[in-house]
């Protein structure tokens, strides 16, 4: 250091342990301002530059880009929230880059331990997805299926249920399953044009209260699932049949019931669709939970076994 307290670019860039091309790159971008140049015109560097420069490296060698480096240098009074703000960012990158790697080697382990008549099916089924894969594909599945106009809300409600996320770290069957089923979703409906009775019977603003109906009776649907219970009359099936009824504006009867019952028996089928569900979202070891298919059906074995006993 100089007399009058300044570094010369080599001064500082030896006291930082980098090159003096890279005291210039960071002083070229406007992060490492020059304090004076000398009567030779040689870069001068005020006290402050050292640190300044170490803290240009640190934030670089956390892979920050220099216009958020550029923002944490920016905040000198307050430095901590822009430099929390920023590393979040970078986290959140960094957690979707380390997905997408996941999801990229268990697809490649998919296809290398297939059988060799699978693996062109495979590649296919796994090649048609992003990396790490989205839910836009059954998300747009389901906004089709459901009726035109239902409540926004009632949409969004419903699509949490319906969609699964995939998960982070995929073991190679549910990867597999996730792909099966963003091919389902992606072609045409599995049940065709056809869209349930209870949509049209209902109307948008009906089905959004069959819908939030049948949420809670599926729920008390799956409590009995979960605990092997066959299909039995209860408040489970009262629930179910309730939510139709009241969407239908009608009152719950034994004629309505035996009326729902043939409705829905005639209805289209998603069966493979909450089969692949099921797959998705199943822990390792753990017993599959019930999905809104299966607990659709139970509901649905209930209300036969309810009818077959009333006569």
């Amino acid at each position: 250091m100089s007399p009058d307290g300044l570094w010369s670019i080599g001064e500082l860039a030896e006291h930082a342990g980098v090159t003096v091309k890279t005291v210039r790159f960071y002083s070229d971008r406007g992060l490492l301002p020059e304090a004076s140049r000398s009567s030779g015109g040689h870069r001068r560097y005020g006290p402050g530059a050292l640190d300044r420069l170490r803290l240009i490296r640190s934030l670089r060698a956390l892979d920050l880009p220099l216009p958020e480096v550029r923002r944490v240098l920016d905040a000198e009074d307050e430095p901590g929230p822009a430099l929390a703000d920023v590393v979040a960012g970078r986290l959140r990158e960094v957690g979707t880059q380390l997905r997408a790697l996941r999801w990229r080697e268990t697809a490649l382990r998919l296809v290398q331990e297939a059988p060799p008549e699978e693996r062109a099916d495979r590649l296919r089924l796994l090649g048609a997805m992003t990396t790490p894969p989205t839910t836009d594909a059954p998300a747009r599945f389901w906004r089709a299926w459901l009726p035109a106009r239902m409540p926004a809300r009632s949409v969004r409600a419903f699509l949490e249920v319906a969609v699964p996320q995939p998960p982070d770290d995929p073991r190679p069957e549910q990867a597999l399953a996730f792909a099966r089923l963003h091919a389902l979703t992606s072609g045409p409906c599995p049940g065709g044009a056809q869209q349930p009775e209870a949509h049209r019977e209902a109307g948008a603003r009906g089905a959004a209260v069959l819908y939030a109906g049948l949420a809670e009776a599926y729920e008390l649907a799956a409590v009995q699932l979960r605990r092997d219970r066959r299909p039995y009359p209860g408040d489970a099936l009262d629930g179910f049949v309730a939510a139709y009824a009241e969407a239908y504006g009608v009152p719950d009867s034994p004629g309505f019931r035996g009326r729902l019952a043939r409705q829905l028996a005639a209805d289209p089928r998603l069966d493979r669709y909450w089969e692949l569900v099921s797959e998705v979202t199943t822990r390792p070891g753990a017993r599959p939970e019930p999905t809104p298919g299966a607990a659709h059906d139970w509901l649905l074995a209930a209300l036969d076994a309810d009818l077959a006993a009333t006569g």
